[in-house]
């Protein structure tokens, strides 16, 4: 017997709704094997494993949280993804080596020499405000005008206007440093290695060989043994 129309728009709604549901199914494994679930890597041992190193008067032991970083992370679903489960996890240890050095095991949120303005009078994009300081700030230290207006624009607050804000909302800090990796680290950590980071974060340390550098490859790879993945090649720059 032949179908009434109310009986054909019902088969094709199941089968529009299977078609999807198999698309679905297909399309999110491929999209969850690139790269490595943050919360599952970023674990409250491991995170606080480099904070408990900070000693009890730092400014920055009350202020970075695990909570505060994942939430930051949220906002930036391409980090540490966009290649291997490995290369996920080495990303994440490149971040945190970097942040650990930046930060002292994240006892510092501000610069300690804060006299320097670091203002650009000649970025004309991103003029600075009277009487604000461009000092560094947050995990990977945030700095100069030209700096803080793309990065308050891009996660949402004023960077020029209210530099202190990475230094006051542990989100926002956090934000501003991912927005930092994304920009400049993210594709070179996964194309080229970990050296090729410190080339893109701090260049001034490349070349000679010198304590700084082998201090952040030194956090890169303990942090990758903790992860228990291998550290890759080019670890130097």
């Amino acid at each position: 017997m032949a179908n009434t129309p109310r009986q054909t728009t019902t088969t094709l709604t199941a089968l529009a709704l299977g078609l999807l549901a198999l698309v679905l199914g297909v399309a999110r494994p491929c999209l969850g094997s690139s790269g490595v679930s943050v919360s599952s890597v970023v674990t409250e041992a491991f995170f606080n494993g480099i904070k408990n190193q900070a000693g009890n008067g730092c400014e920055g032991k009350n202020f970075y949280t695990r909570g505060a970083f994942l939430s930051a992370a949220d906002s930036f679903p391409a980090f540490a993804h966009g290649g291997s489960e490995a290369d996920g996890k080495r990303e994440i240890a490149a971040f945190f080596a970097h942040t650990t050095f930046e930060t002292g095991y994240f006892c510092y949120i501000n610069e300690i020499n804060r006299a320097n303005v670091f203002c650009d009078a000649s970025s004309s994009q991103w003029p600075c405000a009277s009487g604000k300081k461009y000092y560094g700030r947050g995990p990977l230290q945030i700095s100069w005008n030209f700096n803080y207006g793309p990065a308050g624009k891009a996660v949402g607050f004023n960077g020029l206007g209210d530099p202190d804000a990475v230094a006051r909302d542990p989100v926002i800090s956090f934000k501003t440093a991912l927005w930092i990796w994304m920009n400049q680290a993210h594709q070179v950590m996964v194309t080229q290695g970990f050296g090729a980071t410190i080339k893109a974060i701090s260049p001034l340390e490349c070349g000679g060989g010198g304590a700084q550098m082998n201090a952040r490859v030194k956090y890169y790879e303990q942090y990758c043994q903790q992860l228990g993945v291998d550290p890759g090649n080019n670890l130097t720059c």
